[in-house]
């Protein structure tokens, strides 16, 4: 860890964490609120994705949509209209739209080979913005003389790295610029996120090997073809079944910086409580 105590941490004179953990637990509530504080640079994993790495791709499929609309056709031929993805740290929708859902397109759905080229396409943007970090500490304190910064990442970050290898590239890289935090839910946070889902299902990135292996066992259990998949119906089946498969690759991810309890982040009301707590959560010496 680059603050082996809370020494190091309280003397520290450029301050630099990463949040990871399932999504909804405050990762992104922690780092709004030390952005707004001054002094800390908000680098948003998701948002990077969604503008460098995945904004061309996003925009094409609407224009590819909008292309099938004569009216519209006739209009982007002669550039008359321009299309453009409003992505903001607040709103990410189109990120998760591009991924989609597969099944059937009659009920929203796309075929399975075109759904896990896109989850390959966000596999590499999102290792592509984290490989980044490095990049935007030094850019955050050379153009804008920010001092701290915070990497708010998604919650698909542990389907790419492998807590258990020291040597992990992608891990080793961000444990030299940032102290890693996992940010930890309860069991009532897990039932919590399951239940939200299930009366909202969202678009997520899995693990090809977890993908395969759910899709497969979908269509067996349900005794169906790809094409008559429900899309909806397929990732609420998924959810809960990926947050399992995602919990331990987490808890081996902890063992690269320090753990905090969602209840405690949730706690967090300014920088003083914020830089307290991490030095709490520090070796004294």
């Amino acid at each position: 860890m680059i603050y082996q105590t809370a020494q190091d941490w309280r003397e520290a004179t450029h301050k630099r964490v990463l949040f990871y953990g399932m999504s909804g637990l405050g990762k992104t509530h922690v780092s709004n609120l030390l952005r707004d504080q001054g002094g800390w640079f908000h680098y948003s994993i998701d948002y990077r994705i969604g503008t460098r790495y995945m904004g061309e791709l996003i925009v094409d499929n609407a224009k590819a949509h909008a292309m099938q609309v004569p009216f519209l056709r006739d209009l982007l031929l002669s550039d008359s209209i321009y299309i453009g993805s409003n992505i903001t740290f607040d709103n990410l929708a189109p990120v998760s739209t591009y991924l989609g859902k597969p099944g059937d397109p009659e009920k929203g759905g796309m075929p399975i080979e075109d759904y896990r080229r896109r989850q390959e396409q966000f596999r590499q943007a999102e290792i592509n913005a984290l490989m980044d970090t490095g990049h935007f500490i030094e850019r955050a304190e050379r153009l804008y003389g920010y001092p701290n910064f915070i990497c708010d990442t998604g919650g698909s970050i542990c389907e790419w790295v492998d807590g258990d290898d020291p040597n992990d590239p992608l891990l080793s890289e961000l444990a030299r610029h940032c102290l890693l935090i996992y940010i930890e839910g309860s069991e009532a946070h897990t039932a919590e996120l399951i239940r939200r889902f299930d009366r909202a299902p969202k678009p997520m990135a899995y693990q090809p090997e977890f993908l395969d292996a759910a899709w497969d066992e979908y269509l067996k259990e349900n005794r169906c073809q790809a094409g008559d998949v429900d899309p909806d119906s397929f990732i609420r089946w998924t959810f809960a079944r990926a947050l399992a498969h995602r919990q331990p690759r987490y808890e081996a991810m902890a063992k690269w910086g320090i753990t905090l309890s969602a209840q405690e982040v949730a706690d967090v009301c300014d920088q003083e409580s914020f830089e307290t707590l991490i030095a709490e959560s520090l070796p004294s010496e």
